[in-house]
């Protein structure tokens, strides 16, 4: 029996970081998908975060039939709305702003393609309550983690805990962007030895 292989589609340090928690040797390898054009395929939001993951498990399948490919993605959803990363400082205030005060939702959805082509996914949502912050308040916090890659514009993982007062959720490790506990599950169904 050939070597089993982990590819992890994303270019994502976080979670390239909550992968090798696991102790399972992996790779990783950008999707080669256009995330933009994809997010107009749906406007629910659990369903494109579930769509997303896909697609960029699939793009790396295709180079690497070979493998377990691991995609995954998060969204914010708050109100109808659906918030990214935010990309500059501004963006960021801006979305903490419009959190600040009130309860949203990050979802967070993997998928697993495995050499036969089967598919797993997950979907792991966390309802978060922001404290109702200043505007200096919430400035100094971007200037301090520089969240501008995170969807929602925080890191739960650094000071971005401070702007909480309530969080629900199933697997924490979640948040910042990989279910753990489910991942594991997986894992060791298809045969990889976990830790």
């Amino acid at each position: 029996m050939s070597e089993l292989a982990l590819v992890l589609a994303s270019t994502s340090r976080y979670r390239a970081e909550l992968l090798a928690r696991i102790g399972v040797p992996f790779t990783a390898a950008a999707p080669s998908c256009d995330e933009e054009a994809l997010k107009q395929h749906s406007a629910e939001p659990v369903e494109l975060a579930r769509y997303l993951a896909q697609q960029k498990a699939a793009s790396v399948a295709r180079v690497r039939p070979d493998a377990y490919v691991l995609g995954g993605d998060q969204l914010v959803a708050i109100g109808g709305e659906i918030l990214g990363k935010p990309h500059t400082p501004e963006h960021a205030l801006a979305q903490l702003q419009r959190l600040r005060g009130n309860e949203h939702q990050l979802i967070t959805a993997i998928c697993l393609i495995a050499p036969d082509g089967s598919l797993r996914s997950h979907i792991d949502t966390h309802t978060l309550s922001m404290r109702k912050l200043s505007d200096d308040a919430l400035r100094r916090y971007v200037r301090a983690d520089q969240p501008l890659d995170c969807a929602g514009s925080y890191k739960i993982e650094a000071r971005g805990i401070t702007l909480f007062e309530r969080i629900e959720g199933e697997d924490f490790t979640a948040i910042p962007g990989l279910p753990l506990i489910m991942l594991c599950t997986w894992l060791e169904a298809c045969g990889f030895e976990v830790p």
